[in-house]
Parts: structure tokens; C-alpha cells; sequence
């Protein structure tokens, strides 16, 4: 009968009239995909055949097909909005349930963990305390609390010290030192365990051709209990460090202003602060610091947060120390049209899909991460209100042919 097939013209066009204003409804939707109605033709079997002559009994709904294609980047000032640019999606861990999905508006919650706004957590792969990321899918947090002070253990510097220098005539006198008793002079400041800070200063008395006795104080206070130098440097001709004089000191067991803390290192046996002069040199040039670098530093409270393009998480804290929190994973499926859709602009795994597939960011055929910026919806507006006037013209076109069928059978009736 004509009435069934109309009929099921009108459902198959009102099915594609409710795709198709979903994805109008969805336009602005972050990371929502768009979906097609796919379509096909019916016809009756019979055990007796009728060849090519065998007219078709309507259509039906196969499919409603994904297009998992990118969307344009909006960017915006939040460093934890994350964009996939490329292949991947982000995986979330909702109370034990994972779910998968390109929508990166992301934020913390009250324990530092990096959720969505429905509450699922962001997963990836957490960075022990050297910054080596693993390779076990966990939640990944953010420590809000403050950083922990570290004292300094190390203190490399390197510098040139002036050939064409004198022998100073005044003698160095560690409780009052005077400018005219040493050549050159520089400081660093070093920390406690208590994050404490305090000035280590070092002076530079030319001995003799190509000797140098150097003398530290920290807070004022010589580091050697006799008042001596800390170091005596040897030069050889071409102006290189010798190995026959000291190429660093070792600070041992100082107490530092106020006793409540150490400086250094405990080696089991004392609190050792190691200083390096290696690569230090001895031109006839300006006397001059060339490299400083110390690892102690302060308490600190967390400025910002930084992602790169590998999806690796700095946390940066205010005193101006870094601390890599782990790193953002992808996720993959062989057959990601097979993904069933839950709401929020979230997929979850289904037989079809395949098996998980994780990895990092820009690795294998995963995208990048574009931190500070949103997926926009892959919606094409002009295509979905043209999808929608053929819908309406198909709804139309199917319901006339349920009104001629039903004049048509009127006339046979009144058929005397």
C-alpha cells in the first residue's frame, strides 16, 4: 500500500529534520561534531520472485553517521582551554567511567584537579618529582599548595679574572675587608632549608703570576673557622684553570645567620654546600662573571600554569621556579563513527569502536595541543539550513502522496 510507504518517507524525513536541527542547536557547541541522516530504499522479498518488476516498500534509517572533521581554533585567555589541532581526543575519567571528547574547557577544582565543566576528570600521564613523565593514565592534578623550600647544595660560577692585575698592597683582613686589600669582588644569593635567603660574597686577591687566593663569607661571616681563603686558584699559561689549585670549595657545616636551618646537602656525616669554578679563566681582560647558577630557592606559591604543544603541564610558582606536572594523553579509535555519543560533547568506547588507543600529543598520528584555545564546532550553517528546506520539501512531498493515495482509495469505494 502506498500509506506505508509515504509513512515511512515522513519518518525518515522528519528523523533527517531532527538531525539536522540538532546540529543547527549545537552551532556554537565547543567540540560538538556534526551528524547525517544516511537513508535506504526498501523492498518486499517473496519466496516466488518478481524480478525487476517488484516495486519498493519505502525507506529506512541505516545510519546516523558522525564527521569527526576539525573544527576552527577560537582563542581565548584561559591557559587551560585545550584545542586538539590534528587527531586525537581527550580522554575523562567520570567517577570510573572513561569518556572521550574534543571539548577542552577545562579548569581546577577545589583539590587542584584538572576537570571539566561536568565535573570529569582530565587524564594523563603524571611527572615524578625529577619532571619524568610516566606512561600510566591517572587524573592530573595541580599541587595548589605552597612549594616546599630547598636549600642550596650546589653553586657553580664562572669567571674571568684579569691577568694584568696587581698584587694588592693591603693584606686581607676577613672581618673588615676593604677595597684596596682584594681585587675583585662578586656575591650570590643561596638559601636555606628554611627558604631563608643570604648573600654569599667572594673575593678575588691576587697572589702572584697566575695565583689567586679567594675568600667567602656568607652574611658576612668567613666560611673557614681560621679566617683563611676558601680556595687558592692556579692558572696555567694559556689562561686555563690548573688542576694543581682548587677548582671549587666544599662549604661544610655552616650555620647561617640564626642557626634554625642548614645550607647544603646532608652527606650523612655533615651539611655540605659545594661550590664549582670549573671553566673559570684568567685573560688579559675585565674581570667579569660568566656564568651563575645555583638550585636553592625560597617557598613559593603557584603563579600560573603553562601547557606546550606536546601537552606537557608546567605549574610556575613565584619563585621563579618551574615544576613539570604531568603531561595531557590522547586517545584514538579505529572507528570513531562507531563511538556512541552520551551528551556534553562526550563519546564513549562501544565493540565497534575498536580498542583504546593512547598516546602523547604530537606523537604517532596524534595532534598537537593548542593551549588557550577552544575547538569550535564543525557545524557548516549554510549546509544545515539547505539540509533542512529538503527535509521540510521531502516531509511535504511524502505526506501529498498519503493524500492522493487516500483519494484514490475514496474513489474506488464510491465505485458503484
Amino acid at each position: 500500500m502506498p500509506f506505508n510507504t509515504a509513512l515511512s518517507g515522513i519518518r525518515a524525513a522528519n528523523t533527517d529534520l531532527k538531525v539536522t536541527g540538532n546540529n543547527i542547536a549545537n552551532a556554537s557547541t565547543t567540540g560538538f561534531k556534526n551528524s547525517r541522516a544516511e537513508f535506504g530504499d526498501v523492498y518486499a522479498s517473496s519466496l516466488l520472485g518478481s524480478g525487476s518488476n517488484t516495486p519498493g516498500s519505502g525507506v529506512n534509517l541505516q545510519k546516523i553517521r558522525q564527521q569527526f572533521s576539525q573544527g576552527n581554533l577560537n582563542f581565548t585567555e584561559n591557559q587551560l582551554d585545550l584545542a586538539i589541532n590534528g587527531a586525537g581526543m581527550f580522554i575523562l575519567d567520570n567517577a570510573g567511567d572513561k569518556l572521550y571528547g574534543r571539548d577542552g574547557t577545562f579548569g581546577l577544582d577545589k583539590d587542584g584537579y584538572i576537570v571539566n565543566n561536568t565535573g570529569s576528570n582530565l587524564q594523563g600521564f603524571i611527572a615524578d618529582d625529577e619532571g619524568n613523565v610516566g606512561g600510566i593514565l591517572e587524573d592530573l592534578r595541580v599541587d595548589v599548595e605552597n612549594q616546599a623550600p630547598k636549600a642550596t647544595t650546589e653553586l657553580d660560577i664562572s669567571f674571568n679574572l684579569d691577568a694584568r692585575e696587581e698584587i694588592p698592597s693591603v693584606p686581607f683582613d676577613p672581618l673588615d675587608p676593604e677595597p684596596a686589600s682584594y681585587n675583585n669582588a662578586t656575591s650570590a644569593t643561596v638559601y636555606d632549608s628554611l627558604g631563608n635567603s643570604h648573600t654569599m660574597a667572594q673575593y678575588f686577591v691576587k697572589t702572584g703570576d697566575n695565583t689567586w687566593d679567594i675568600y667567602a663569607e656568607i652574611d658576612g661571616v668567613n666560611v673557614e673557622a681560621g679566617g683563611g681563603p676558601a680556595a687558592q686558584m692556579v692558572f696555567l699559561a694559556d689562561g686555563s684553570l690548573s688542576p694543581a689549585g682548587d677548582t671549587g670549595i666544599n662549604i661544610t657545616d655552616f650555620t647561617p645567620t640564626g642557626g634554625a636551618a642548614n645550607l647544603g646537602e646532608d652527606d650523612g656525616t655533615n651539611f655540605v654546600l659545594a661550590v664549582d669554578y670549573a671553566n673559570s679563566t684568567q685573560y688579559g681582560s675585565g674581570f667579569s662573571v660568566e656564568a651563575l647558577t645555583q638550585d636553592g630557592y625560597t617557598t613559593g606559591r603557584l603563579a600560573g600554569i603553562d601547557i606546550d604543544e606536546q601537552g606537557l603541564i608546567f605549574a610556575r610558582f613565584t619563585n621563579g621556579e618551574a615544576q613539570t606536572i604531568g603531561q595531557v594523553a590522547l586517545a584514538s579509535f579505529n572507528n570513531l563513527e562507531a563511538l556512541k555519543p552520551v551528551g556534553s560533547t562526550l563519546w564513549a568506547q562501544t565493540a565497534d569502536s575498536g580498542e583504546l588507543i593512547v598516546g602523547a600529543p604530537g606523537s604517532a598520528s596524534f595532534g598537537d595541543i593548542q593551549a588557550g584555545a577552544l575547538e569550535e564546532s564543525n557545524v557548516d550553517l549554510s549546509e544545515q539550513l539547505v539540509n533542512l528546506i529538503i527535509a521540510q520539501r521531502n516531509f511535504q512531498a511524502n505526506s501529498k502522496t498519503i493524500e492522493t493515495a487516500n483519494q484514490t482509495t475514496q474513489t474506488i469505494i464510491n465505485l458503484r
